[in-house]
């Protein structure tokens, strides 16, 4: 997702929408998004649900 802020510079904010609940998890935001850096949030991501025994099973983009 895009968005700009109050002082008129644009970010980039990568969030997650879990459907069964509805939660919305915000993983980042940057200036600037690079493939390496949402590769390692969303290895992180997994690692997060993971960890409260959870998974992910769909990916839509």
């Amino acid at each position: 997702m895009e968005t700009v802020t109050l002082t008129g510079a644009r970010m980039y904010v990568l969030a997650v929408i879990e459907h069964h609940t509805r939660r919305i998890r915000v993983l980042g935001a940057t200036a600037h998004p690079t493939a390496s850096r949402v590769a390692q949030a969303a290895r992180n991501l997994v690692m997060d649900l993971e960890d409260t025994a959870c998974r992910a099973r769909f990916l839509i983009r």
